[in-house]
């Protein structure tokens, strides 16, 4: 999953990107409001981090920008702003969650995977036909944004549920990149070869027995991804 980070305290931006990446998380980092703007745009993250006090723009315009063009991606505030009022306007602009600072590690991990459950499941709820169903030994879970093996869960971002969940209902078949773009990234996303190929490379690291020789999500060269069912 790749996540945006917008703080301009260095120190802090470092450490949520150092607490991110050991999860295993793709991080985005940007200085300032604007940055961090121009950064959505191009890279089309799925999950936002925002501090309240930046330059140029502060995280309240930036969550106010980015809902405007999309209601269903995860942001939270991450912020030293601890006033009751703070947090009800962040919340009341499109914030998923809010977090004071001092944070722990445990508690920006545990709120992440939490709010992109919920934000899934409010999803499905609207009419996304999403079902639990089995891929070679992984059961699959999308409302849940986990997978199972041996009992063993295994967090998924909502992106990464999309393409699974495009694979087995066309299993078989083999899905073209454009399609995936178009079905797991949005209409608006401009494509990137590279941007696929990485994503598709990480989610092959944490959901096959065999990265090197997947069984779940098959190269077709030249073509796209399948997977055979």
């Amino acid at each position: 999953m790749k996540v945006l980070i917008a703080e301009d305290d260095l120190h802090t931006r470092e450490a949520l990107i150092e607490i991110l990446n050991d999860e295993g998380y793709e991080t985005l980092a940007a200085a300032d409001g604007r940055e961090a703007l121009k950064l959505y745009t191009q890279q089309k993250p799925d999950f936002v981090c925002l501090d309240v006090m930046m330059p140029d723009l502060s995280g309240y315009d930036v969550c106010r920008e980015i809902r405007r063009f999309d209601r269903h991606i995860p942001i939270i505030f991450i912020t030293a702003k601890s006033e009751e009022i703070d947090k009800v306007l962040g919340l009341e602009i499109g914030a998923d969650d809010y977090i004071v600072k001092p944070f722990g590690v445990k508690e920006v991990v545990a709120r992440i995977h939490a709010v992109s459950r919920r934000i899934h499941r409010s999803k499905i709820s609207e009419g996304e036909h999403v079902t639990e169903f089995v891929m070679c030994d992984l059961k699959i879970v999308p409302c849940e944004l986990r997978a199972y093996r041996d009992e063993q869960a295994i967090d998924l971002s909502p992106r990464d549920a999309s393409i699974l969940e495009l694979l087995f209902h066309n299993r078989g078949k083999v899905i073209d990149r454009n399609t995936l773009f178009n079905e797991c990234w949005g209409l608006n996303y401009m494509p990137d070869s590279r941007s696929l190929d990485q994503h598709i490379s990480q989610l092959r690291k944490r959901i096959e027995k065999d990265p090197h020789d997947p069984c779940i999500i098959r190269t077709v060269h030249g073509a796209g991804y399948r997977f055979e069912g």
